[in-house]
């Protein structure tokens, strides 16, 4: 009896050597992509949160993994797509008892901020929006791109006289 739940992408955690996060996600994502595989393994996220961090007393904004040596992976589980990830140079294996990777559960992935519903953004390109947070707080700006799958959208603020480019989260901006 076949489960129909069997050819459901799931998330999974793959641990890697410390600091080969990036390395390991843009590594099966190549693969992948030669591999035409698009459908099987569906995203590799390294789960990264802005940090306020006081440098000679400014305020410095940067990035920090959430979860140092772990990348989480959406995929379908089969010998391919284990085989792939599992003999991705730097990572050292899938989190679960044994050898067996275990999906996360939704609750998991909710603690983890990923969602597995896209957000539902009422902008378009060409509206103007207003940045209501990040280092970009307060500045007006026209919308040229929207990436559903990354919930980003590029925006081009006017910066010094001139219009400048910036990517963004749809949880920074707001329509004017």
């Amino acid at each position: 009896m076949e489960n129909e739940n069997e050819n459901k992408a799931k998330w999974y955690v793959a641990h890697t050597y410390s600091g080969y996060e990036n390395k390991v996600k843009a590594n099966i994502e190549a693969t992948v992509e030669n591999r035409k595989m698009q459908d099987i393994i569906q995203e590799v996220v390294v789960p990264m949160q802005e940090q306020v961090e006081m440098k000679n007393g400014k305020k410095k904004l940067s990035m920090k993994k959430v979860f140092p040596g772990y990348v989480m992976i959406k995929m379908i589980m089969t010998d391919e797509s284990w085989y792939i990830v599992r003999n991705t140079r730097g990572v050292t294996g899938f989190v679960g008892p044994g050898s067996k990777p275990v999906p996360l559960s939704e609750s998991e992935l909710k603690s983890m901020g990923i969602q597995e519903k896209k957000p539902v953004l009422d902008i378009s390109t060409g509206d103007s929006v207003k940045v209501i947070s990040g280092p970009f707080e307060n500045f007006i700006g026209v919308v040229e791109d929207i990436n559903f799958d990354q919930s980003k959208v590029k925006v081009n603020i006017s910066m010094f006289g001139r219009e400048t480019p910036v990517e963004l989260g749809f949880d920074q901006i707001q329509k004017m």
